[in-house]
């Protein structure tokens, strides 16, 4: 079902068993990160949890609200997520284009796929409470601070809402805000961030920028920023599109941008042109280490608008497995028809866990033609959320590469380190500590499909072994007479 707040999900979530509530009284400064982080290293991902008695605001925190499966399932008003998939395919696939050039020129042309643009309401709940310039207090906000060298709290799960100064297209974001004093919030931006290149833009005409940051609302606008939509479209659109339904916006009190009218907490302001860049702190990001120190823009906050009764949503940066990972395995399999786009000899992809969700990329091809794997190589660092990838392991159609030991099994099986090897230079994760310059970073192609004679393999290649499906199905039919049972199966 469509969710318009975030109330009406987290009683859906109680009813379900998906929500534990926590009446002790907790401390914003590190112990509910520590308890979620503790929750959420659950095979499983563990519950959403909500904080009810937070020191010093009266403000309740929810925390790993889409960290588990079935949760983004709940969110997305699904009952597996291949339906959001086959509705995606079903978009695309009947007017497929032929060539890669009608291929690309699809990707301007995407968030026209979704026919339910955003509906502009006169008002909303988000504000029934205004405050404006000095009446603003962000202390009761109990906004985290989540590992013990972060320099101050953050603000992890905002929505950023921008606009491209020339076009006036929409862009809607995530980057951690840092909480410098009651009016300013640093936005820790890198340079790949559509929001950044917004910013650069409207600095070089020297006008003010306006930014607004959303909280909560609809659970489905969270699980938009973990997209890989197009760098031109507007997440909003796709989101009509999922919920078939328009989603409702409504304009700031203090600057001309649109957020939802069903969030929680919005925060409104403008980046001075002629302002100076500020030193930021370190934060715990993704990569599971802290970032280094780096200069960013500074948000001079206008106005705070909020529910009656608020709940605070927050999320936990860390080694996965958190809640950005469970979302980033969900984009994956949503966006899968669209990589096909692109890579149609692709069969299945998976950014794993031990990569943190983007440093690693495993993708099973169906091979057909010799050094096949070092163009889609080169195909996978081609596209936008992709091009984080620092390894690339490209495997045969028959390889699950949903399971890493068997990913690897065939890497070391397979791989001649001098033939099967590619490195090449490009972009990276300006968050990524172990690139000697930051945003620039080396790639390794690992081609760990089966070789003929044409890419130098002049040796036949053998035929991996296993047991004959009829012993199988015989010894599984005889299994209690062998006098093994409870000690395998």
């Amino acid at each position: 079902m469509p969710y318009e707040n975030l109330a009406d999900f987290l009683a859906d979530l109680q009813d379900d068993g998906e929500l534990i509530r926590v009446p002790a009284k907790v401390d914003r400064d590190l112990e509910i990160a520590a308890i979620t982080d503790r929750v959420s290293q659950a095979g499983d991902g563990g519950p959403a949890l909500l904080f009810e008695n937070v020191s010093g605001t009266s403000f309740p925190v929810a925390a790993n609200l889409l960290g588990r499966t079935r949760r983004i399932c709940r969110a997305l008003g699904v009952a597996d997520l291949q339906d959001v998939a086959n509705r995606l395919l079903g978009l695309i696939q009947p007017s497929l284009p032929e060539g890669w050039l009608e291929k690309l020129k699809m990707l301007p042309q995407f968030s026209q796929l979704a026919n339910l643009p955003p509906k502009m309401l006169s008002t909303g709940v988000c504000q029934q409470v205004v405050k404006m310039g000095r009446d603003i207090d962000l202390a009761e906000l109990p906004i985290l601070r989540c590992w013990p060298d972060e320099t101050g709290p953050f603000i992890l799960r905002g929505q950023i809402f921008t606009r491209d100064p020339e076009s006036g297209t929409r862009h809607v974001g995530n980057a951690p805000l840092e909480i410098r004093e009651n009016l300013t919030a640093l936005i820790h931006w890198t340079p790949h961030d559509r929001g950044f290149v917004n910013w650069q833009m409207t600095r070089q005409a020297k006008k003010q920028m306006p930014v607004a940051v959303a909280l909560g609302g609809d659970p489905l606008h969270d699980f938009l920023m973990a997209l890989p939509l197009p760098t031109d479209s507007d997440p909003l659109l796709f989101g009509g599109f999922l919920r078939d339904k328009n989603i409702e916006l409504v304009t700031c009190r203090s600057n001309e941008l649109q957020v939802p009218a069903h969030a929680e907490i919005v925060l409104e302001g403008y980046i001075d042109a002629e302002a100076d860049l500020q030193q930021a702190g370190s934060y715990g990001s993704r990569s599971g280490f802290y970032t280094p120190p780096q200069s960013h823009p500074a948000l001079q906050l206008t106005a705070l608008t909020h529910r009656a009764n608020p709940v605070y949503p927050a999320t936990i940066h860390g080694r996965p497995p958190r809640e950005s990972y469970w979302m980033g395995r969900a984009a994956q399999q949503i966006f899968r028809p669209l990589v096909k786009l692109f890579i149609p000899e692709l069969v299945d992809i998976n950014l794993p866990r031990s990569g943190c969700g983007r440093s690693i990329c495993f993708v099973s091809i169906r091979k057909s033609y010799p050094q096949q794997a070092r163009k889609v190589m080169n195909a996978v660092w081609s596209l936008n959320q992709l091009m984080y990838s620092k390894i690339v392991v490209v495997v045969d159609e028959s390889v699950d590469v949903q399971q890493e030991e068997e990913v690897w099994f065939h890497v070391a099986a397979n791989v001649d380190p001098q033939r099967d090897l590619m490195h090449t230079q490009g972009p990276a994760d300006y968050l990524d500590h172990a690139n000697a310059v930051a945003g620039v970073g080396q790639k390794l192609g690992i081609d760990a499909t089966c070789k003929g004679p044409e890419e130098g393999h002049s040796r036949p290649w053998p035929k991996p072994f296993q047991t004959a499906a009829e012993i199988e199905q015989l010894i599984t039919r005889r299994w209690s007479e062998y006098n093994l049972d409870g000690k395998t199966s």
